[in-house]
This record gives structure tokens, sequence and C-alpha cells, in this order.
């Protein structure tokens, strides 16, 4: 059994994945309380399926981008659990975990996660036919929803994190097309597919060097080192 932990933003999903299916989830929304409500949740999300963490094939978790605190607080727990009881670890960063849910289209994809202070992350894939999957268009960027309204002049999906500000915004741009809440909702249940898949192929990380992907410093501002004001979306 695998178990899948995405922290990275206040949307907090957790998972186990058997090989065969999903076998449990539970996702909701939280208050910045990422610290007391994780590790409860983990427990009794082990104890309904009657697992141990030792009786775990191993364990799946959200890189980023995301929150400084999220992100911080869910990678540490799962490096602690794979540390703790010798299990394989797999990092998925948290964009392929909203994309891992989309259909093939023909329009690209602009995925978009909070970032606080009114500004989130986003980037842009698309659909590459030939190797049939997402494949990005340029890098990861931090902008506000009207600069993100702004850039956009082609048909583009937009899916992911979109609050009524940005709802509101988008609605108005007439190449936009928003996705639902269900398409937009970021599952363990997705990361926990991923992470069966890499698990089985040998694709696993080092618990004591894996890092996050933050995609901001902690204040918001953007990482000087990546190039997102270079790349458009």
């Amino acid at each position: 059994m695998l178990l899948a932990l995405d922290t990275a933003t206040r949307t907090l999903s957790l998972a186990l994945h058997d090989g065969l299916s999903v076998v449990a989830e539970n996702t909701w929304r939280t208050a910045d309380h990422h610290t007391v409500e994780l590790a409860p949740n983990i427990a009794i999300l082990l104890r309904r399926a009657g697992l141990t963490p030792n009786q775990l094939a191993g364990l799946a978790v959200a890189l980023g981008p995301g929150s400084y605190t999220g992100l911080r607080i869910g990678l540490g727990l799962a490096k602690g659990l794979a540390l703790a009881h010798n299990l394989p670890l797999v990092g998925v960063p948290t964009f392929e975990i909203v994309l891992r849910a989309l259909a093939p289209r023909e329009e690209r994809v602009v995925v978009v996660l909070q970032a606080g202070r009114g500004r989130v992350s986003a980037a842009a894939y698309f659909w590459n036919v030939k190797r049939a999957r997402w494949e990005p268009e340029g890098g990861t960027r931090l902008l506000t929803w009207e600069t993100l309204a702004e850039e956009i002049a082609k048909p583009t999906f937009v899916c992911g994190e979109v609050d009524a500000a940005g709802d509101e915004t988008l609605r108005q741009v007439k190449e936009v097309t928003l996705a639902t809440p269900s398409q937009a909702l970021r599952r363990a249940g997705w990361l926990a597919e991923i992470g069966w898949e890499r698990l089985r192929q040998g694709h696993t990380e080092d618990a004591a060097t894996l890092a996050p992907i933050y995609g901001a410093q902690p204040d918001g501002s953007p990482f000087e080192a990546r190039s997102e004001k270079k790349a458009g979306v």
C-alpha cells in the first residue's frame, strides 16, 4: 500500500493506493492548520485501512510549488516516515497532480496555485500528441490575476486554485475556459497513481536530500534564480 500526501497549499489531501485502486482518500481545506491536522488524519486513514506505517510499500508527496509552511510540514513528515520505517519515497511536482486529472485538450492549459497576497503560481502546458503527455510551455511564474488575464491572448483552459477574485477576473477574458470545481480539485488519489507508477519503475528519491519546490520566497517574492519573468503564459 502506498500513502500519498499533498500539503502544498490550504487544500490538504491524503490517499492510500494498493496498486489496483485508491482504497481510501481524504481531501479538505484547512485554515493554515497543517501542523495540527496532518498527522492525526494520516493516523485515521491508516487505522481505517487496518494498516501501520511499517506495512506501507512506499510514500508519495507533493513537492510544490506551494506555500512555504505547507510544503515544509508535508515533506518533513513524509521524509520522517520514510527514514523511520525504511520506505521508498517519491516526490511529485504539484502541477503534475492537477494535470493528471485532465483529459487531452487542443488548447493549452494554465495551472494555477494560490501563492498568497493576491498572487498565484502559474505554469502553461500543452498536450504532446506524439508523446501522449502534458509538457511545459515556459516556466513557472508568480502573477496577479490581473496580469495573468492581460497576458492570455489565445484559447486557454485554466485549472487549479481559482478563487472568487480570479473567477471574476478570468471570466471577462473570452479566450479563457475555466475548469469545473471537480476538475480543478487537487486530489491525493491522482498523486497516489503517479507515485505508484514511479515506485514500480524504481524512480524514488533520497529522503535525506529531497527538497521542496517553493516557487517563491516565504515573503511571496519570486526566486531570482528562476526565469519566471521571462516565460510568458
